[in-house]
């Protein structure tokens, strides 16, 4: 199981993101993409959806969608609606395939061809192959575990812009540890909303809110939603590299990757997307793992694992090999 090379951890650590191209063969991209186009098509029922939209929120704070159906997706498979679907009376104005945003968030376990990618090896484009178990390991991590993953649609000419944000401030553990594993099913191109980053602002940028659940340790539709709260703890991971420079230096760097790209995504990095007025959408899909050793992880955040726990993501721990979707968190 093959990590990051030296120079490729190198590069993550100075900028907090790292874009591996061509990581996944064009037979595996084809068949992510049947099968988010089969869940659009055979598990999305409109008529017995609840509309939820999907909203990252922004500067002013704006609330996330934070009812039953939003924190209870935690172990099904749900969707998601871009807030340009949906007209001011509530109807859906697009064809249900090109109204979703979003679908998670327990794809990693509930869809065969996205559980098999978390094992799915890689090219490092040195000639090695990887796997998320070998460069989650190079990346320090001693108790993975997979906890959400989705399928993000930026639509055909609605599709939104996410404001800059760190995925930590989501998925939130005391110490910080989340980092995200982003594959490109489609080109993101500057014309259809391709991420942009901040390079190196991890080490400078904390996680200063998170959002969580109203009223923690509830029943989902007794939570009262969610809200973006004030952070009381580590704002940081451990390290002595964090901390460092002044808040709003430099400037986002654009990502343009073609389809079977891997973006690895450290969890304290701002980064945005803008909105896509193209005809041409954009489809990736994403997992994001934490670290289940020596951090803790409370009932205020807004996604409470399954009663199985979060999935083991098979990283060797103490010379044994754990790679089995069967070994979950007791």
């Amino acid at each position: 199981m093959a990590g990051l090379t030296p120079d490729q951890l190198a590069r993550f650590h100075q900028d907090g993101y790292l874009i591996l191209p061509s990581f996944l063969p064009p037979s595996t991209t084809s068949s992510l993409l049947t099968e988010t186009h089969r869940l659009l098509r055979d598990d999305l029922d409109l008529t017995s959806h609840p509309l939820t939209r999907f909203s990252t929120g922004g500067a002013d704070d704006r609330e996330h969608v934070g009812d039953a159906y939003f924190l209870g997706s935690g172990d099904k498979i749900r969707y998601f609606l871009e807030e340009d679907a949906i007209d001011p009376a509530g109807k859906v104005v697009r064809p249900k395939e090109r109204a979703v945003n979003k679908i998670g968030h327990y794809l990693h376990e509930l869809s065969e061809p996205f559980k098999a990618l978390t094992a799915t090896e890689g090219t490092n484009g040195e000639g090695e192959r990887q796997t998320p178990a070998g460069i989650a390991r190079s990346l320090g991590f001693k108790d993975p575990r997979v906890l959400q993953s989705m399928v993000i649609l930026k639509q055909p000419e609605i599709g939104g812009a996410v404001p800059p944000h760190q995925d930590s401030c989501f998925l939130y553990t005391n110490p910080p540890s989340a980092v995200g594993f982003w594959y490109a099913l489609e080109d993101a191109t500057l014309e259809n909303g391709c991420l942009s980053f901040l390079p190196g602002s991890h080490r400078w940028a904390p996680i200063e809110k998170r959002l969580v659940r109203k009223r923690a340790g509830v029943r989902d539709e007794e939570a009262g939603g969610t809200e973006m709260a004030p952070n009381e703890g580590p704002r940081f991971p451990p390290g002595e590299e964090y901390g460092e420079g002044e808040k709003g230096e430099g400037e986002y760097v654009a990502g343009e990757v073609k389809a079977g790209s891997l973006v690895m995504i450290h969890g304290n990095l701002l980064h945005k997307s803008e909105r896509n007025t193209s005809d041409k959408g954009r489809i990736i899909y994403t997992f994001h793992v934490i670290e289940q050793e020596g951090t803790e992880y409370d009932q205020r955040n807004w996604l409470q694992p399954p009663k199985e726990g979060f999935t083991n993501s098979g990283v060797e721990i103490h010379g044994t090999s754990s790679w089995m979707f069967s070994d979950f968190l007791a």
